[in-house]
């Protein structure tokens, strides 16, 4: 009877430990350029609806993420992108490291948020848009007025006194740069940036560090994105943040499922949920340009008209060009990026 007893106990512990084993959640690695001080959130809000899966985020800037991706390819580490530009992921897209997925709920995105390919490589979740930002203590110590315009910038008052993020790095770099050229032309966007770039002391790896530097006051202008100026402006930054009128560029993170994922049901999950109103919710907490308008922030420091004075950008043409236009602004101004 004892070793009955005993038989029966070893039988039920065995099966307990392999239902253990079989719950046991999944770990998406997932790579993203998304802001340091969003991921949690972003994580809490997904694992919460799917607790069976769990985010391992690998954080870096566009530029950088981009390239360990196309490095790593055969060998992907990462399962999904969330929180990359549309620019990269469609240069990815066509190298063939993305799984064309159309996430649950993508017919409620509208058409110029996501690709336009069926099923699609990707879907946008939110935007970030380019702005200077000015260092209002420091400009009244040096007597450097507030710019209004991006061409401002190219008067001898601001020599040595900007910082920009580094296209070839940073995709706030990148927009700014494509921005320029779709708004201009190439000809008068070539001219601008070699007047812009006298007055550049560096280039930056990073599409925040520009801001964060001028809110610290060791730049009096950094060309950055809009929501990182804002933060910074929340904290107390002696900062004000303009967003010119005319060649204002913006980017569209991401969402998209990487080719050969071993976790591939739980990544499409990722990307379900991604685009979701409740995601959208999420983003609107601090996002003004979100892939469901009506669920946009209001930020502070902010333009009330921002999103009028979005660029119709074509992220198509910035994809293509990627390459060519970050190869000749290396060619014209790299002695001055710093990592």
């Amino acid at each position: 009877m004892q070793i009955r007893w005993l038989k029966g106990l070893f039988i039920a512990t065995s099966i307990a430990a392999a239902g253990t084993a079989l719950a046991a959640p999944t770990t998406l690695t997932v790579y993203t350029a998304f802001e340091t001080d969003d991921l949690n959130a972003y994580k809490q809000a997904f694992e919460a609806k799917h607790p069976d899966i769990k985010i391992n985020w690998v954080r870096n800037s566009t530029g950088i993420i981009a390239a360990k991706l196309k490095a790593e390819k055969g060998n992907q580490h990462a399962d999904a992108i969330w929180g990359l530009s549309v620019t990269d992921i469609m240069q990815l897209s066509k190298d063939g490291l993305i799984e064309p997925y159309a996430p649950v709920g993508a017919d409620k995105i509208a058409a110029k948020f996501k690709d336009k390919n069926q099923p699609p490589s990707w879907v946008g979740t939110n935007g970030y848009v380019a702005a200077i930002i000015y260092n209002t203590a420091e400009g009244k110590k040096k007597h450097i007025p507030q710019p209004t315009t991006w061409e401002d910038l190219t008067k001898p008052a601001y020599k040595g006194q900007i910082v920009m993020p580094n296209p070839a790095a940073s995709g706030t770099g990148f927009l700014c740069v494509s921005g320029w050229i779709q708004a201009w032309g190439e000809a008068k966007a070539w001219a601008y940036m070699d007047k812009l770039n006298k007055n550049i002391s560096r280039y930056t790896q990073s599409g925040s560090a520009p801001a964060v530097q001028a809110g610290r006051g060791e730049t009096v202008v950094g060309i950055a994105f809009g929501l990182r100026g804002s933060r910074l402006l929340e904290e107390g930054a002696p900062i004000t943040i303009t967003m010119p009128k005319e060649a204002l560029g913006w980017d569209l993170n991401g969402i998209a499922v990487i080719k050969g994922s071993p976790h591939l049901a739980a990544a499409k999950k990722l990307a379900d949920w991604a685009i979701s109103e409740d995601a959208m919710r999420v983003y609107g907490r601090n996002r003004v340009v979100i892939a469901m308008p009506q669920f946009g922030a209001k930020l502070k420091g902010l333009p009330a008209d921002e999103i009028d004075r979005l660029l119709n950008q074509d992220f198509g043409w910035a994809a293509e060009n990627r390459n060519r236009i970050i190869q000749e602004f290396e060619k014209r101004y790299g002695t001055k990026a710093k990592g």
